[in-house]
C-alpha cells in the first residue's frame, strides 16, 4: 500500500508543493547577493544565448535565480516522474522547462527524447534564451563534467557560464551528488564565472581539454561561493 501511495499522482502532487513551498521559504527569509553579474550580462549581451552551467547538488534553488534576469529561461529535467514533480514543485518562479536528458549511449534504445532535447535547446540559445543545465546530471558521476554541454556549446556558439549558489545554513545529502539543501534565514549567493568558449576543433583532445576547463571553472565557482557564505563542508 505504501509503495503504491508513493507512486500515486497525488504523493507527486504533494512532493512538488512540499518542494515549492520550501523554495519559496528559503528564498523569502534569506539575503541573497549575485556576484559575478557584469560576466553573466556581459555574456548575455553577445547574442547567442547562455549555458548556464552548475552542479546537479547546486539544483534546490537554482529556478530562484530567474529573479536575477529579465531573459528567458529555460532548464534541461528529466522526461520521467521525478522531471514532472520538479518542474511542478517551480511553477510560478517562471522557469520554462525543456523536458529530455542526455542520450546515453550504452541505452540507444532508451535515447528517444535526447534530441528533441538538444533540438530545443539549441532553439532556446539561437533566440538569445538562457538554457541551465547539470553536466554531471542525471546520473553522475557528481561533480564530473559530460562532455555534453560542450557538443551544445559547438553546436550553437553560446558561451558556458559556470556558476554555483550556496549558503551559510543548510545540509549535505548523503547522495551521489551531494545535494544541498539550503536552510531558511541564511545567507545566500549568486556566482557566475568567466564565460567559456567551445573549442573550434571537433577532436578528442580538444573536447577533453574543454570538458576538463568546465569541469574545474565549476568547480572553482562553487568552492568561491561556499568561501564567500563562509560553508564550510568537509570533503
Amino acid at each position: 500500500m505504501l509503495k503504491r501511495f508513493v507512486k500515486s499522482a497525488f504523493a507527486a502532487r504533494l512532493a512538488s508543493g512540499l518542494i515549492g513551498g520550501y523554495i519559496r521559504l528559503v528564498h523569502a527569509t534569506s539575503r541573497w547577493t549575485f556576484l559575478g553579474r557584469e560576466e553573466f550580462e556581459a555574456a548575455l549581451g553577445e547574442g547567442k544565448g547562455v549555458i548556464l552551467a552548475f552542479w546537479h547538488g547546486r539544483l534546490l534553488m537554482a529556478p530562484t535565480v530567474r529573479s536575477e534576469t529579465d531573459a528567458r529561461v529555460f532548464m534541461l529535467i528529466s522526461a520521467h516522474r521525478d522531471g514532472e514533480i520538479i518542474a511542478n514543485s517551480v511553477k510560478g518562479f517562471g522557469v520554462e522547462f525543456i523536458r529530455g536528458s542526455a542520450a546515453n549511449p550504452k541505452k540507444p534504445d532508451k535515447n528517444k527524447d535526447g534530441a528533441s532535447a538538444i533540438v530545443l535547446m539549441a532553439r532556446a540559445l539561437k533566440d538569445g534564451h538562457v538554457v541551465g543545465v547539470t553536466p554531471d546530471g542525471p546520473r553522475g558521476p557528481g561533480e564530473r563534467a559530460n562532455r555534453g554541454v560542450i557538443r551544445l556549446a559547438q553546436m550553437t556558439g553560446a558561451p558556458i557560464v559556470p556558476a554555483a549558489y550556496s549558503v551559510s545554513r543548510g545540509g549535505r545529502l548523503s547522495t551521489w551528488d551531494r545535494f544541498l539543501v539550503a536552510a531558511p534565514f541564511s545567507r545566500g549567493v549568486y556566482l557566475a564565472g568567466a564565460p567559456i568558449a567551445a573549442p573550434q576543433e571537433n577532436t578528442p583532445e580538444a573536447l577533453e581539454s574543454a570538458r576538463q576547463s568546465v569541469e574545474n571553472a565549476l568547480k572553482d565557482v562553487t568552492r568561491r561561493a561556499d568561501a564567500h557564505v563562509g560553508r564550510r563542508d568537509p570533503a
